[in-house]
Order: C-alpha cells, then structure tokens, then sequence
C-alpha cells in the first residue's frame, strides 16, 4: 500500500491513520494520491470531470484496478462539516472513508452508507 498526500494549500492535514484507512478499505496492494486543493482548483477539476461548475468537499478517480486519487479541498469541507454536525478534524475523516468506499466501487445508496458506517465505527469517526 502506497499513499501520497500533497498539500497544495497552506491549511494543516487533520491527524488521522490514513494510511490505516487505505490499507483496510481499498487494501495492501493499492496506491492512492490524496492531493489538498483550493476552492478554485476543486471546481475546475470538477467542471473538468463532472460538468459540474462549482467547488465540491471531495472527489475521487479511480485509475487502474489498484490505484486511485482523491482531491479535497478543505475550505469546503470547513461550510459542510457544521451540516453534519462534526467539527473540521472529523469530517475531513468521514470524506476520506467516503471517497475510499467511492474507489472502492460504490455510488450514492443505503448499501454504501452501511459501509462507510462500518469504517466510521472502526476508526471513530
């Protein structure tokens, strides 16, 4: 298991075990980029992708079969954290697993929301 972060924004990566989240979601084999943009960055990335003109938290782009990339941008993820309810550290979590179950190959349903509450129980979350 490979896991690259670059922080392109002068804002702090939360303290979490990533890398333990990766090695249990995605497995040992996979390498994962987890890139820090800004606002800016993150909406033409999804303009780009998703035809969607506007910044996001997080998206995540599976590569290969064993590799992946995960973009988050964290002044976004500061406006969703409070509709959640969680502070910042923690919902920088929560969209990790999100965008880790993503690459794992699930979309938007109840049966990745049991997963994602699986690894949240598992990493406290």
């Amino acid at each position: 298991m490979s896991l690259t972060i670059t922080n392109i924004t002068k804002e702090k990566l939360p303290n979490h075990p990533y890398d333990k989240m990766v090695e249990k979601i995605l497995g040992e084999k996979y390498d994962l980029s987890l890139t820090i943009v800004d606002a800016d960055e993150i909406k033409q990335i999804n303009k780009r992708f998703r035809n969607k003109n506007k910044p996001t938290d997080i998206l995540s782009f599976p590569l290969t079969e064993n590799s992946g990339e995960i973009f988050l941008c964290f002044s976004e993820a500061k406006k969703e954290a409070s509709k959640f309810e969680r502070d910042f550290d923690n919902f920088v979590a929560f969209l990790v697993i999100h965008g880790l179950v993503h690459l794992k190959g699930f979309d938007h349903s109840s049966t990745m929301e049991s997963i994602e509450q699986t690894f949240r129980q598992e990493f406290r979350v």
